[in-house]
């Protein structure tokens, strides 16, 4: 009922040497993945491929890092069904659950969102190879080839475009203070890391940070049994708003990309200058132990090892644990991805098109990528790098140039077919000497003269 327009319209390319092109290659199945390929396939893209590195049912966070019960978005909150209603969570809550549950539950619970997308997956049957990881993107003369590591070994994949939908760390790394960092492994891990939280049990634990991962980590530490678990923010008082349900609305999702430098830097380095806050629930979810203790105004200054235990100092002073939990977010990074490599000082960031006035600078900020309309990547020097136009971003990266698109729930419904009309745009263009052939070849007519009921006789006696 939707499919319009159904018409075909894409055509077999080949390189040079006689290899069948990809059109789209999609690197990560999670939530924006699936449903990128799904809208291609809206759009008459079949020619796609979707790689995940992870093992099935283990892509995207929800039953990795994501330690929350619930989901942070309201539950009315559309997303990956782009649109039809019985693609939604809900119907699936519905048919799952039923009604009275759906009505009870105050918010998506995270086991649940994580079987919504296995099914989602399997009813759209999607193309998506697990366990292969993309490795190294090489630039030929007019396409791209992937270079993957499957269980099979290495393979070579030339492909039209690449869609980066690798999530929150896709073009950067987990960071945590080098201090902490230096500290032996067996003390520390960061928020995004495999934890075994039962060996925490009767244990002290720091945990650096004071968002809402943070408040998610303490509490499976406190849930675990550890005896104390003390959360370091930095900042003098507690983050209570959440931005992103601020920003929730069709002008800001839509048209934050299309404003000049100043007022996207003045939006997105105060947004993400704020983190995500902590709701409700969360906290809950640690003020009901005893153990647990939070103290504000405490910036990490110093970390150390003291009888065979971390010891952090901060300006409210010493503090010693078992563990520590580094709760620090990622460094936006491209030189930092190996995938990357061969050319990311030819990725233009925002530090190289805008400079903000002083009091809103953030070299963190600056390393964002600039991105173009299409949320392609852009030449540092213009000319030196068209390739990059070929590789599209829909990792948390793009927050900088277009607002929450990749990694993000709440603006699904508006960045998939942008990024999807990026992507048609860009095929279109490229191949439209070979519209125009087709166009001019185009010789199907409406009806053919025998076809015609005629009164009189037939059609010479009509048609002079």
């Amino acid at each position: 009922m939707t499919a319009h327009p159904r018409l075909d319209w894409m055509a077999e390319r080949r390189t040079a040497a006689g290899e069948r092109l990809l059109d789209v290659l999609i690197v990560g199945a999670g939530q924006g993945g699936l449903a990128t390929a799904f809208e291609l396939r809206r759009q008459r893209i079949r020619n796609v491929a979707v790689i995940d590195r992870a093992v099935r049912g283990r892509e995207g966070v929800w039953r990795t890092y994501a330690r929350m019960p619930e989901l942070r978005s309201p539950k009315d909150y559309s997303g990956p069904d782009l649109g039809l209603p019985s693609l939604t969570y809900e119907a699936w809550h519905l048919a799952r659950h039923g009604r009275t549950d759906w009505d009870a539950v105050p918010l998506i619970r995270a086991a649940d969102w994580a079987d919504y997308l296995d099914w989602y997956r399997e009813t759209l049957d999607l193309p998506v190879r697990n366990e292969v990881a993309l490795i190294r993107i090489e630039p030929a003369r007019d396409h791209l080839r992937a270079h993957l590591e499957t269980p099979a070994g290495t393979e070579t994949v030339p492909c039209r475009k690449i869609v980066l939908a690798t999530g929150q760390d896709g073009l950067g790394r987990w960071w945590m203070p080098p201090e902490i960092e230096a500290l032996p492994r067996r003390l520390r891990a960061h928020a995004a890391d495999e934890i075994d939280f039962d060996a925490l049990r009767d244990r002290r634990v720091l945990v650096v940070g004071a968002g809402a991962s943070a408040a998610d980590n303490a509490a499976m530490a406190l849930e675990a049994g550890a005896v104390e678990v003390r959360m370091l923010c930095r900042r003098p008082e507690l983050q209570r708003i959440q931005p992103l349900r601020w920003l929730t609305f069709a002008g800001f999702l839509r048209h934050l990309g299309e404003l000049d430098d100043q007022w996207r830097w003045r939006f997105m380095s105060r947004i993400i200058g704020m983190r995500e806050g902590i709701p409700k629930r969360s906290f809950q979810r640690m003020a009901c132990h005893a153990g647990f203790r939070l103290t504000l105004g405490a910036p990490v200054l110093s970390a150390g090892v003291e009888d065979g235990r971390a010891l952090l100092g901060t300006p409210k002073g010493n503090f010693a644990a078992d563990f520590v939990i580094a709760a620090t977010g990622i460094d936006v990074d491209p030189a930092s991805r190996p995938e990357l490599a061969e050319f990311a000082d030819e990725i233009a960031r925002w530090s190289d098109r805008y400079q903000p006035p002083a009091d809103e600078r953030d070299e963190r900020l600056a390393r964002y990528p600039y991105l173009g309309s299409d949320q392609q990547f852009l030449e540092h020097c213009p000319g030196a790098a068209r390739h990059l136009a070929d590789i599209h971003d829909f990792t948390i990266a793009t927050v900088m140039s277009l607002g929450p698109a990749g990694a993000s729930i709440n603006a699904m419904t508006t960045s998939v077919p942008r990024l999807v009309r990026a992507l048609t745009r860009g095929l279109f263009r490229a191949d439209v000497a070979r519209h125009y052939e087709s166009f001019l070849n185009y010789d199907v007519a409406m009806f053919e003269f025998d076809e015609i009921e005629w009164a009189g006789g037939g059609p010479e006696a009509h048609i002079e």
